[in-house]
C-alpha cells in the first residue's frame, strides 16, 4: 500500500498536497488491515462483537499518529502498530462509555450494549484493551509505560466525569482537568507515538505530546458546544443529551456562575433533573443558545485550539506543521 499516490487522491486534511495525502491514505489502509486482523478470533461471535463499532469511527487518532510520523522518517511497521493500538484503545473506551451512558445508538449504529447486553459489551471493551496491549508490547517498554499511563488517565477522567465536582473545587478547572484526562490523554499519546517511532528528537516528541493534549481538549470542548448549539444531530448525538444526563459542560458552568438576576430561570433549569423533561431541555437549549455563556465558551474553545497551533512554532513552517495546524483549526471550525 506504499506505492506512489494518485494525483487525485481524496484529501484527508484540507489543503494537504497529493503526495502527503497519498502517504496518509496508504498508512490508514495499513492501519485498517492490521486493525481488522487483530479483531479476528477463533470464536465467530467474539469476532462479530469486537468489530461491531469498527466501521463507525473516523480514524482521527491513527491519522494523527501517521501525520506526526511525517515529522521524522515517516511510517513503518512500528508507526502502524502504534496507530492501530491507539484506535483499539479508543474503540474499547466506546464500548465502556455506551454501557455507562446506557446508550441505544453510537453514530446511528445500534450500540454494543443494546445489541449484546452490558456484560458482553464490557468484556469486549476489555478484550480490545488487551489486543491493544499486545500490539504495544511489541514496541518496547517505554511504549508500554506510556500506554499504561494513558489508560489510567482515561479511566480516571471518565470516573470523575461521572461524578459531581467536589465541594470546594473550582468547577471550570475541574471540568477542564477531566477533559484533559478522558480525551486529551489518548490524543496526546497518538501524536507522541507518531513522532517517537519515526525517530524524532525528544523535544519534538514532547511538543507533539503537548500539541495532542491541547488538540484533544479542544476536540471535546467543541463536541460539548455542539450538543447545545447544533440544531440537529451534527455532533453524532441528539442535541441536549448532556443536559438530559446532567453533565455540566463549559457553557453550562459559565451560565451557572452568572450573577445576573435575569438568568434565574435558566439556572433553575440547569440545576433540575431534565432526564425525562423534554420541554425543560428545549427551554434550556433556547435560553443557552441566546446566552453570552455560549459565546464565551466558544471563544475559549478557539483559544485552546490556537494554543495547540502555537506549540508547533519551534518546528518551523512546512507541509507537515501546516497540516497539523489545519487539524487543530478544523476541530473547532464546527462551532464557529
Amino acid at each position: 500500500m506504499s506505492g506512489t499516490p494518485a494525483a487525485d487522491a481524496p484529501s484527508v486534511i484540507p489543503g494537504a498536497s497529493a503526495e502527503l495525502t497519498g502517504r496518509l491514505l496508504a498508512g490508514l489502509a495499513e492501519v485498517n488491515t492490521l486493525f481488522e486482523g487483530v479483531l479476528q478470533s477463533e470464536d465467530g461471535f467474539i469476532t462479530e462483537a469486537s468489530g461491531h463499532l469498527a466501521g463507525s469511527g473516523k480514524r482521527f487518532r491513527p491519522l494523527l499518529t501517521l501525520l506526526a510520523a511525517e515529522l521524522g522518517t515517516g511510517r513503518d511497521d512500528q508507526v502502524v502498530k502504534a496507530a492501530t493500538a491507539v484506535e483499539l484503545i479508543h474503540m474499547a473506551s466506546l464500548y465502556h462509555d455506551d454501557v455507562m451512558d446506557e446508550a441505544e445508538l453510537r453514530r446511528a449504529v445500534v450500540s454494543a450494549n443494546a445489541r449484546y447486553g452490558n456484560s458482553t459489551a464490557i468484556l469486549i471493551g476489555d478484550l480490545l484493551f488487551g489486543r491493544a496491549s499486545a500490539l504495544v508490547a511489541d514496541l518496547g517498554p517505554e511504549a508500554v509505560r506510556i500506554q499504561a499511563d494513558t489508560f489510567v488517565r482515561l479511566c480516571s477522567g471518565q470516573i470523575r466525569d461521572d461524578r459531581p465536582c467536589p465541594d470546594g473545587v473550582e468547577p471550570v478547572g475541574y471540568y477542564l482537568d477531566v477533559l484533559a484526562d478522558k480525551t486529551g490523554g489518548l490524543i496526546a499519546t497518538a501524536a507522541r507515538y507518531g513522532a517517537m517511532f519515526a525517530g524524532c528528537e525528544p523535544h519534538v516528541v514532547e511538543i507533539m505530546r503537548r500539541y495532542g493534549e491541547q488538540l484533544g481538549i479542544a476536540f471535546q470542548l467543541a463536541d460539548d458546544l455542539l450538543d447545545i448549539a447544533a440544531e440537529s444531530e451534527q455532533s453524532g448525538k441528539t442535541p441536549g443529551t448532556d443536559l438530559r444526563e446532567g453533565v455540566r459542560t463549559l457553557p453550562v458552568l459559565y451560565a451557572l456562575a452568572s450573577s445576573d438576576p435575569a438568568d434565574a430561570r435558566l439556572q433553575e433549569l440547569l440545576r433540575s433533573d431534565l432526564s425525562e423533561d423534554d420541554a425543560g431541555v428545549e427551554e434550556a437549549l433556547t435560553l443557552l443558545r441566546a446566552h453570552p455563556a455560549l459565546e464565551e465558551a466558544r471563544r475559549y474553545t478557539h483559544a485552546v485550539a490556537q494554543e495547540a497551533q502555537d506549540l508547533l512554532t519551534p518546528l518551523g513552517d512546512n507541509e507537515v506543521t501546516q497540516a497539523l495546524r489545519t487539524v487543530a483549526a478544523g476541530v473547532v471550525d464546527r462551532v464557529v
